[in-house]
């Protein structure tokens, strides 16, 4: 049985779309799109949800603190979960918040930095890599509550899939670009609505299909 972990940020953990800086609360376990992914998948795959709110790439939160650091929690995850046939990263949106400074480029190499540390950590079945599949995040808006954190980080966000993809082929690790097929949501310009989960699962569950028939 493919095991399966989904590390990413609070567009994998399931928060909804928020008006307020209060919170917008979780959509449902069945509405995430890991576990859409999940039930289109069926038995014969396990998928592991681990999103995390605010989680960054590489960068400590100068707010919420380091615990959000996502290649320094990194490591406790695949030994959390492993032996593990994949490894799905999605992460990029929070280190587009103005407190970072960072450009596309830098984003993509700090995802590199984590595909590192994946692949010499012996996370897979028999002390092997597992395969790495990272997900750009579909290009965000400067809207609602959340435009000032994220002050210039719309005209970015436009540069990322560019860029990973750029990293991605280079390493020979796999990419899928989200916003390929979802959008944002407008209430926040960061989060997704249901739909969009739904459908990141379904285009999700066909490329790891096509994967696992290779």
């Amino acid at each position: 049985m493919p095991v399966i972990v989904c590390i990413g940020d609070s567009n994998t953990h399931g928060t909804r779309p928020m008006a307020t800086l209060d919170g917008s609360g979780r959509f449902g376990h069945d509405a995430r799109w890991p576990s859409v992914m999940q039930a289109a998948l069926g038995a014969g795959f396990e998928v592991i949800n681990e999103g995390q709110p605010g989680r960054t790439t590489v960068h400590d939160d100068p707010f919420a603190g380091p615990y959000r650091n996502g290649v320094a929690v990194l490591p406790a995850l695949l030994e959390s979960h492993k032996p593990l046939d994949m490894v799905i990263v999605m992460l990029g949106t929070n280190d587009l918040k103005n407190c970072y400074h960072v450009s596309p480029a830098d984003i993509a190499l700090c995802l590199e930095r984590m595909v590192r540390v994946i692949q010499g950590f012996g996370a897979g079945v028999d002390g092997g890599c597992p395969d790495i599949l990272i997900v750009a995040p579909p290009p965000i808006l400067e809207a609602g509550c959340l435009a000032d954190m994220f002050a210039g980080g719309a005209a970015k966000s436009h540069g990322l899939a560019v860029a990973i993809k750029a990293m991605t082929d280079r390493l020979g690790v796999g990419f899928f670009d989200a916003g390929s097929v979802i959008k944002v949501s407008p209430l926040d310009g960061i989060h997704y609505e249901a739909e969009a989960q739904v459908a990141l699962g379904h285009a999700m569950t066909a490329v790891l299909r096509d994967h696992f028939r290779k």
